[in-house]
């Protein structure tokens, strides 16, 4: 019962049947097609042999046709291999045909078959009938047509032929029949097996092994299967490796601020460090910076869950670029820092939620702050393109490295990783941004020329 359960045997049983319906069906009609075209052939050529003679001879004997209704009112009978029109040789086998005379204008002069006496041949009854000519002539005396009979008696000669042809039928089918079944097989087989190879594989994959991949083959349909099970475990082995990313990172941001707590509590319950103020705001600032961690992995995971709720109306992007510009200047002067605002008449609206626009913007020049030193320069700007508006943060920085642009919006990602989380954050901002702006539709990239030279950070959101 499990053999009968599989694909490849259903699909060779199917391939069976249907051959031997089709070839069975087509060998019946072959055989019996055949066996009445043959008795009639032969009928038709023995009437065309030896009748067109009898025929002729009776039209010279009277000169027309008059009277020929004596002749042929009991039909003509066929004895044999031969035919007569005025009885039958002792001992054997007799068959008459009925027939239709008609003159050499398609008159008909006499009708075995119907009343049709004085009536013309139609067209396609002239095509099938026997011309009567003279012999040696080409003049045409009249026409013949036969009734034929479904399955009249055959000589051994031709009985045997028949025999010999129906059974070289049954041979051919049997062989057809064979070679179906083998061809079925084999193309089961062949269908079946990158099917079977994707179970094994999909069996791996929920044993652990999610880098497991199958050859792309096979039919269209069956290609289309494997890439796209090609496609989820690579996407499941991305997001593993993710997952363990990130799990190694959360540990490692915690670790440093847990750390500090639990030596700082342990130096006061030991009395090497006295409980004042100064000692329980140090203790705090740990705290805060676990609770920003904390908050930033919950905004950034619904973020990319599709969780938070965005409100997204027309909005003018360049009031949000001024009231950032206005929110940053007292940090900027604090570290001797230029802050610009680049915005052109004419600026379309974009469809975005403001807050979490100025929310992007806060972590972008945030991140342009920290990385630009004294005397250096700021520039927000917004351009507006083809269905979209592009906004840009600019700064004359330390820049990136060619080889650290692709990372720079992974999370947990810092160019330096020798700097402190107190003073470099936790390597969240620019993941957070990717993550809001994907989510209103847009998109966001970093350029730089190279260390030393700074960078640009610039995201776009639609305007329809």
């Amino acid at each position: 019962m499990k053999a009968l359960n599989s694909l490849w045997v259903r699909l060779t049983l199917t391939f069976t049947l249907i051959i031997l319906i089709v070839v069975g069906a087509i060998a019946i009609w072959m055989n019996r097609a055949m066996a009445t075209e043959f008795r009639q052939y032969i009928t038709r050529s023995e009437v065309t042999a030896y009748g067109m003679e009898s025929l002729a001879a009776y039209y010279r004997t009277h000169g027309g046709w008059e009277g020929v209704e004596e002749l042929l009112k009991n039909g003509v009978v066929v004895t044999g291999s031969r035919w007569g029109m005025m009885g039958r040789r002792p001992g054997m086998p007799e068959m008459r045909l009925s027939v239709v005379l008609a003159d050499a204008n398609g008159k008909i002069v006499f009708d075995g078959v119907g009343q049709r006496v004085g009536k013309r041949l139609s067209a396609g009854e002239l095509k099938d009938a026997i011309r009567i000519t003279e012999v040696g002539g080409e003049q045409v005396l009249g026409y013949m047509l036969i009734a034929l009979p479904g399955a009249p008696q055959l000589g051994s000669p031709e009985q045997r032929f028949l025999t010999r042809t129906r059974g070289i039928l049954i041979s051919v089918a049997a062989l057809a029949v064979i070679l179906g079944l083998a061809v079925g097989a084999i193309f089961s087989r062949s269908l079946t097996a990158p099917l079977q190879r994707l179970a094994a594989a999909a069996r791996a994959v929920g044993r652990g092994e999610i880098g497991k991949r199958v050859p792309v083959e096979g039919t269209s349909e069956v290609a289309e299967v494997a890439r796209a099970f090609n496609e989820m475990t690579a996407a499941l082995e991305k997001a593993e490796k993710l997952r363990q990313n990130l799990v190694s990172d959360v540990a490692h941001e915690l670790r440093t601020p847990l750390s500090v707590l639990q030596g700082n509590l342990r130096a006061i319950l030991d009395d090497v460090y006295p409980l004042n103020k100064e000692e329980i705001a140090r203790l705090y600032d740990e705290t805060r910076i676990l609770a920003r961690l904390v908050d930033d992995l919950q905004e950034l995971a619904q973020a990319e869950a599709g969780a938070l709720r965005f409100n997204i109306v027309p909005t003018d992007i360049g009031r949000v670029l001024q009231a950032a510009a206005a929110r940053f200047e007292p940090a900027a002067e604090a570290k001797g820092i230029r802050l610009a605002c680049e915005i052109p008449d004419g600026l379309p609206a974009a469809l975005a939620d403001p807050d979490r626009v100025s929310q992007i913007l806060n972590n972008l020049i945030t991140n342009a702050l920290r990385h630009t030193p004294e005397g250096g320069r700021i520039t927000m700007s917004a351009t507006a393109r083809e269905g979209f508006v592009e906004v840009a943060v600019a700064d004359t920085g330390e820049g990136i490295a060619p080889e650290d642009l692709p990372h720079v919006f992974d999370r947990f990602w810092r160019a330096d990783r020798s700097r402190s989380r107190s003073g470099g954050g936790a390597g969240l901002g620019l993941a957070i941004v990717r993550a809001l702006v994907e989510a209103q539709g847009g998109r966001v990239r970093a350029f730089s020329e190279g260390p030393g030279k700074g960078s640009v950070f610039s995201f776009t959101l639609p305007t329809r």
